[in-house]
């Protein structure tokens, strides 16, 4: 795995890792994790880059801001409205990417639909750990993860903000930069879903309900199929089959 790092819109470093398959290219397919998580969290660790890899696709991985190894600012400037957005759009122009596929698990699935709504232009989208009320409800996961952070040192076991905690923990994730991050997150409004037209594959786990309903937003999507596979929302990313359904998707016939 190769790393670098981009200057973002604002002048934010993010740092961006990437796999190349064994002949040296391959289709660019942009990988984004979810909160807390980074690249080699969500896409190295359980296989899902290397299966894209040895499927033939050049594997982009950024760790989004205040994440993994990119930056984490404690300026509430550097969080505006949809900045995270915002940052793919500098790494797709960055690396001069024209003909790519994206790819995003929970926020980063919100992500991706931001990014498209703001001129991102994928072949095929893949959305995976996120469901049609995940993408409008935002304030309340938004709250429920603030009230962990503002809690941090008092939560013990039995506490329904334990795993979440515990998982920040695991991560060392910066507190100061995640909660500014938190209210930077825009909603999307139903009705905007419909300007998103490319072949999409929403992705979720069977027990997985934290972002709502996945097969409701694919009957929504213009031009969606629903794949359901094992797991919860944070155990469904240790399944191989997670790896197996992105690479059947994105080498499918267009």
């Amino acid at each position: 795995m190769m790393s670098d790092k981009i200057t973002s819109f604002d002048g934010t470093q993010l740092a961006v890792h990437r796999m190349v398959p064994a002949a040296g290219e391959g289709r660019p397919v942009i990988l984004l994790h979810g909160l807390f998580s980074n690249a080699q969290m969500n896409w190295v660790k359980f296989g899902h880059a290397q299966k894209l890899v040895d499927a033939g696709f050049e594997v982009i991985m950024p760790d989004l801001r205040a994440h993994g190894q990119s930056e984490a600012p404690h300026d509430p400037a550097a969080y505006p409205e949809d900045v995270l957005g915002r940052d793919v759009a500098s790494v797709v122009e960055a690396l001069e990417l024209t003909d790519f596929d994206l790819v995003g698990f929970s926020l980063g699935a919100r992500t991706s639909v931001r990014a498209v709504l703001g001129g991102v232009s994928p072949r095929r989208l893949v959305l995976s750990g996120m469901g049609l009320e995940g993408l409008a409800g935002w304030n309340n996961r938004s709250a429920f993860f603030i009230d962990a952070i503002d809690r941090f040192d008092e939560i013990k076991r039995g506490d329904p903000a334990f795993m979440s905690v515990s998982f920040m923990k695991t991560m060392k994730v910066d507190l100061i930069a995640g909660r500014l991050l938190l209210q930077s997150v825009a909603d999307t409004a139903e009705s905007d879903l419909a300007r998103l037209t490319m072949p999409t594959l929403v992705l979720c786990g069977d027990k997985d309900q934290d972002n709502g309903s996945a097969p409701r937003l694919a009957e929504i999507l213009p031009d969606a199929r629903y794949v359901e596979i094992p797991g919860t929302h944070m155990g469904s990313v240790t399944e191989g089959a997670l790896g197996d359904a992105l690479a059947e998707f994105l080498s499918g016939p267009v």
